[in-house]
């Protein structure tokens, strides 16, 4: 029996009425069920704390009608988003691995909708008999093709391509293969998938990118892969967090984060170190920093060699980078800049060429920082370099953190050197926005 987190989250996450500044408790939840039921239908139900335990326990999984219209109208919520799953669904799951019961359970996902809910079949399209290794890897060689390409000039045109080709993979989904081979697949998919999703986000077209991510975690539940699931959970943490919900993006790596004793030390140290980032911009530091510390302990116990190929990205310069970025609200908090700037600054010395984005992106925040903290001509330095690498790329965010650096350097018009480098990034974002 798996608890039904879905339920006990939707409450946990909706205000008391009783006792302000508290949440939903379940005696109150059970009360507010009772009452809708009386004044829409007439009916008196004695639901109490001990039924709802015994729902989110799990041990109902599927309560009658009247029941679940009141709990729609008090959580605000369909019924597969509260975790109730009518007995048909619950004997075919039940037929499923463990593995992927628990995952789908778990997940902020409807399980009963598939890739089709995303990209709608191609009647054009051959049918597709069966599926075996070659397909696995020419998806694995296209996702490092694309992958490449996007690090090397953002997000632009990649997004198309990527698009167009995921449409053709999902596809085989339709094809017979063996359950091992099919697993590989639906892995291999949402690798892609996720791939495909940070080039939409690279540029601002968040719609295709949050379509994109849910279809790679629909493929990690299905296919029963943690690993997935929690790198999945992280990119679409980053695009909340991006927009300007780093509570939101809190609660999706909080997600990722359930039975992380089944993840590697590299992706709790990916986890880990994005959680920082959030609690820092929420002002909880003491946290922030803790989390840190914690990131650091997991990636000293990281092996590469056993990771799952989507992970090669978190060496030991974006470890940095990535702790070192939830760290520049605590410095500047503290107004201690070597308590971010030190990792920032050993990031930028070790990114490789095969990641000149990252690299761009911990040059400009480096550069803001030291702005608004440290000495400007040196920020003027970092912050030319920066904005000369940024054109190389199509990206919506590097223009946005060159804007950021834009504005922080506003406090030293009267330096020459801060003026001029103002106008090189208004020129740049200029051209940019022409091309």
């Amino acid at each position: 029996m798996q608890p039904n987190v879905q339920l006990q989250q939707r409450r946990e996450a909706t205000p008391s009425q009783v006792t302000p500044g508290q949440v939903m408790g379940r005696a109150e939840l059970a009360e507010a069920v009772n009452t809708y039921i009386w004044r829409q239908h007439g009916q008196r139900r004695e639901l109490d704390a001990h039924t709802i335990a015994r729902y989110e326990r799990g041990t109902v999984r599927w309560p009658n009608e009247l029941y679940r219209e009141a709990f729609r109208a008090i959580l605000h919520a369909t019924d597969s988003e509260l975790g109730f799953v009518p007995n048909r669904r619950r004997r075919e799951a039940a037929a499923q691995p463990d593995g992927l019961l628990a995952i789908n359970l778990f997940s902020p996902f409807d399980p009963g909708i598939g890739p089709a809910h995303y990209f709608g079949p191609n009647a054009d399209d051959k049918p597709i008999r069966r599926i075996g290794a070659t397909e696995v890897i020419d998806i694995q060689t296209a996702t490092r093709t694309i992958a490449s390409a996007e690090n090397l000039r953002g997000g632009g045109a990649i997004s198309l391509v990527a698009g167009r080709q995921l449409g053709r993979f999902v596809r085989l989904l339709d094809g017979k293969a063996s359950p091992g081979t099919r697993r590989a697949l639906l892995e291999a998919i949402g690798n892609f998938g996720s791939v495909a999703g940070y080039a939409a986000f690279d540029i601002g077209d968040h719609t295709a990118a949050e379509r994109r991510f849910r279809l790679a975690l629909w493929c990690a539940d299905t296919a029963g892969s943690w690993e997935l699931r929690a790198s999945t959970l992280a990119d679409m943490a980053r695009k909340m967090a991006y927009i300007g919900n780093p509570d939101g993006g809190l609660s999706l790596i909080e997600l990722a984060q359930v039975r992380s004793e089944r993840l590697s030390a590299t992706t709790r140290a990916m986890l880990s170190a994005l959680r920082a980032q959030y609690l820092a911009a929420m002002e909880r530091t003491d946290e922030a920093l803790s989390e840190v510390a914690r990131a650091d302990e997991y990636f000293a116990q990281r092996s590469p060699a056993t990771d799952a190929p989507w992970l090669c990205f978190y060496d030991e310069a974006e470890h940095l980078g990535s702790t070192g970025k939830a760290l520049i609200p605590v410095a500047r908090t503290r107004h201690r800049i070597e308590l971010a700037a030190h990792r920032i600054r050993q990031a930028v010395q070790l990114q490789a060429a095969e990641y000149p984005r990252s690299q761009t992106f911990s040059l400009t925040r480096l550069a803001t920082l030291t702005m608004q903290l440290g000495d400007p001509k040196e920020a003027v330095d970092l912050g030319t370099r920066a904005a000369t690498q940024a054109f190389q790329f199509d990206s919506h965010r590097i223009q946005k953190e060159l804007r950021r650096l834009a504005a922080a350097s506003s406090r030293h018009r009267r330096i020459g050197d801060v003026v001029e480098l103002c106008e090189v990034i208004t020129r740049r974002s200029a051209a940019k926005a022409a091309l």
